[in-house]
């Protein structure tokens, strides 16, 4: 079974106090993040990162405050959770060849990955049948990413050690939702072996 592991906006505005969006406590995320992308490369496993990449006058910032502009540090992921020879995957244009890629960027501008034009199709290209998910923040964009990827078909594993809520009370129904829906809740130890 072809697995691809899916790292959720894993990005400075999201996991740090100085993040124009932090994610209380999601800081100490950070080193299972990078061990699980690390663990993926070294195996040879894609990792696909969504990242948010926003404009300075996005329409998502009449429901967020600003965060993740382009360009800026905080759009940035930390150099920890980066596992080499990245591709970035823009929401425009002709998808790009993807060919040696150890990681995956995958732009988007809303809190669905799925609205990256190129998503479908770099799952197919890729030959997806298994996903291993992590990331920020566990009841909006884990969560359109995890029941995205079980619409599609996809066997989807969420690592609960390597998510953080904003709400945990939702995030609690949001994973017993997707248990319900077919979901395996499973830990960083579990995928790595470790």
């Amino acid at each position: 079974m072809k697995t691809i592991f899916v790292d959720v906006d894993t990005q400075i505005d999201f996991l740090y106090p100085a993040g124009a969006l932090y994610v209380p406590g999601a800081e100490c995320l950070t080193g299972t993040i990078a061990s699980l992308n690390q663990f993926a490369a070294k195996n040879g496993i894609p990792v696909l990162s969504t990242v948010d990449a926003h404009t300075e006058d996005d329409p998502e910032f009449q429901t967020w405050p600003p965060h993740c502009v382009a360009g800026t540090v905080g759009q940035q992921k930390p150099a920890v959770t980066l596992a080499g020879k990245p591709v970035v995957v823009p929401n425009y244009g002709d998808l790009p060849a993807t060919d040696g890629a150890q990681q995956i960027l995958l732009e988007k501008q809303t809190v669905d990955c799925f609205t990256n034009l190129h998503l479908l199709a770099l799952l197919q290209r890729l030959g997806a049948e298994r996903s291993v998910v992590y990331g920020v923040v566990t009841e909006i964009c884990v969560k359109n990413a995890i029941f995205g990827l079980l619409k599609i078909g996809l066997k989807v594993d969420l690592v609960t050690d390597a998510i953080r809520a904003l709400n945990s009370s939702e995030a609690v129904v949001m994973m017993e939702d997707f248990q319900r829906a077919g979901g395996t809740l499973t830990t960083s130890s579990r995928i790595s072996g470790s």
